[in-house]
């Protein structure tokens, strides 16, 4: 891995850190599986299992992100990363293992961003289907504040469009 990778990764998410490294480690993986520097568009998914500091190197390595629809959260709260690559169906998930003993701070970071990915990762198959193309939604105006929001987040209540915001739902005092 290359300095300038890294230190790109740490302009972009703010400071150094086991998590970010994590993160960077697992974006360098899917280029090399799946043979591609960068996402410009949809062509690699990564479904994130936590919105921790390693959210921030797929980010910036890899280019998957929110806005572009290629970058989905799935909070299981495990420092987990799913990669898809839709034109082929290729797919792999990265769980990192347990911290070694003993290793911390720039220690800890040297050995993520040097060691084997087997000694940092289990690799695995995705728990879950690759997810589908990103969509453009239709806004629909919320009935009380009369803010718009997508139609796939509105609710109803009393027959009319509600946004969450706006919703009261119907629980019976249980969750």
């Amino acid at each position: 891995m290359s300095k300038n990778v890294w230190d790109k990764a740490v302009d972009f998410h703010g400071h150094t850190c086991g998590g970010l490294a994590l993160g960077v480690r697992a974006a360098i993986e899917a280029q090399k599986r799946f043979g591609i520097e960068r996402a410009e568009d949809e062509e690699i998914v990564c479904v994130t299992e936590n919105d921790a500091c390693g959210v921030d190197g797929i980010q910036s390595v890899l280019g998957c992100t929110l806005g572009k629809g290629n970058l989905i959260y799935r909070g299981t709260g495990k420092f987990a990363f799913n990669f898809f690559k839709r034109n082929t169906g290729e797919c792999f998930r990265l769980m990192a293992k347990d911290k070694k003993s003993g290793i911390h701070g720039g220690e800890y970071i040297k050995f993520v961003l040097t060691a084997p990915v087997e000694d940092i990762f289990e690799i695995g198959k995705p728990r879950m289907n690759m997810p589908g193309p990103a969509l453009s939604l239709k806004s629909v105006k919320c009935s009380v504040c009369g803010e718009s929001a997508a139609e796939t987040k509105m609710r109803v209540m009393d027959g009319l469009p509600v946004c969450m915001d706006c919703y009261s739902g119907y629980d019976r005092g249980w969750d």
